[in-house]
């Protein structure tokens, strides 16, 4: 009775510590990082700066949003699965139900004012994007083999285009990565972190990545909810880098498929940076906008689908990460990979992004703006978002 109600003591402690972070944590993957850091390592002591760093690594390293990630496993270390449960329910909660309802809403604003604002948040998508390339690119990027992996992925989602370049352009890049790569690859001893997942349970947990991942294009157009689960568990499958390299991939899925309009993606795009927690739930604001389905339903299963395949990643491998990242080949290999989903981001940064919030001098000027807002200011992101926003009623035609 007493370990009972130490769990479910446990338990919710973790969603209430996330649902606080959830409503605060603005500014973006890099930043959820600091708050977790702050509040976990520093504050709660749950786990040691090294363990903490190794988590990040880990998270880093798989496909799917980072951030949220190291949340999950923060919740399953603390409080088993049930704690990996609420801290994604409470990190991702308010962000999901705001986007939500502003796709609601925006379908019945009119007016001036509000025609406005939403220009405005497509230009701020621009300020954003850049911002992230610029920060992604002098991090990922900081040599000439890296950068020439960079400027390769972009020609190949250029050349061919859609999810299939994004992907080729990963796998490309990690192989050069761990051919050219390896000289930075310094692997350091650290401690290891021990999960309650077994071998057993990592084995099911890929082999349901891996088999949903096949199944759901095969079963593709059988009914609307199919075609939904399959565009946005591939989406939230192939994402190596964290939230915004999520943007070409959605945008292939669900702009060029007709089930959204540009000017909507990128409105709920500009939207998604003004609210706090993990910038994967823009996927609710999509799921709420698609045809063939019920607002709220299509939202939750977007959201979900989104969300899954990087958590099964992650309990994947968690049983055997401590003997995988010795290896300096892994490391090699991701750099070429990050290296790559920078051309990727830069390549978005120009089509949809630029090509369909960019019309004219004025909107260049405003997101300009926000770009040094962000970089030289170092506003946080939901206050630039507010301004350029606001700064789209001013230009509005």
């Amino acid at each position: 009775m007493v370990e009972q109600t130490q769990a479910r003591g446990r338990i919710g402690e973790v969603f209430w510590v996330f649902l606080a972070l959830g409503l605060t944590s603005f500014g973006g993957p890099v930043a959820h990082l600091g708050y977790f850091r702050t509040t976990f390592v520093e504050r709660r002591q749950w786990l040691s700066e090294q363990a903490y760093a190794d988590l990040v690594a880990l998270c880093q390293f798989l496909p799917g949003p980072a951030s949220s990630q190291v949340g999950f496993a923060l919740g399953l270390l603390r409080a088993g699965p049930w704690g990996a449960a609420m801290a994604w329910l409470a990190f991702t909660l308010p962000s999901a139900i705001i986007l939500v309802l502003f796709a609601f809403g925006a379908a019945v604003l009119d007016g001036p004012i509000a025609s406005g604002i939403i220009h405005g948040l497509k230009v701020v998508a621009v300020a954003i994007v850049a911002h992230a390339v610029w920060g992604m690119a002098r991090n990922l990027c900081p040599d000439k083999t890296r950068t020439g992996i960079a400027l390769a992925a972009v020609f190949t989602v250029v050349l061919v285009s859609g999810p299939l370049g994004q992907v080729a352009a990963i796998v490309l890049g990690g192989l050069v990565g761990l051919a050219l790569c390896r000289d930075s690859a310094a692997v350091t001893a650290s401690e290891s972190l021990h999960f309650p997942v077994t071998r057993k349970a990592g084995m099911v947990a890929l082999g349901g990545f891996a088999g949903l991942l096949i199944l759901l294009p095969l079963l593709a157009g059988a009914a609307a909810w199919l075609d939904i689960a399959d565009a946005f568990y591939r989406s939230g499958a192939l994402v190596f880098g964290g939230g915004h390299v999520v943007l070409p991939l959605l945008e292939a899925e669900v702009v060029q498929s007709g089930w959204v309009t540009p000017d909507e993606f990128l409105a709920g795009y500009g939207s998604a940076q003004a609210v706090p927690g993990p910038l994967f739930t823009f996927a609710a604001y999509l799921g709420a906008l698609l045809p063939g389905i019920h607002g709220l339903v299509g939202a939750l299963l977007a959201l979900l689908a989104i969300f899954i395949p990087g958590f099964l990643l992650l309990v994947g491998v968690l049983p055997f990460w401590n003997q995988f990242r010795q290896w300096g080949s892994a490391q090699a290999l991701m750099r070429g990979a990050n290296a790559a989903v920078v051309g990727i981001l830069g390549a978005a940064l120009y089509q949809p992004v630029w090509t369909s919030a960019i019309i004219g001098a004025e909107e260049f000027a405003l997101a300009l703006t926000g770009f040094f807002l962000l970089t030289v200011w170092k506003l946080p992101a939901w206050v630039v978002v507010a301004v350029v926003a606001f700064g789209g009623i001013a230009i509005a035609p």
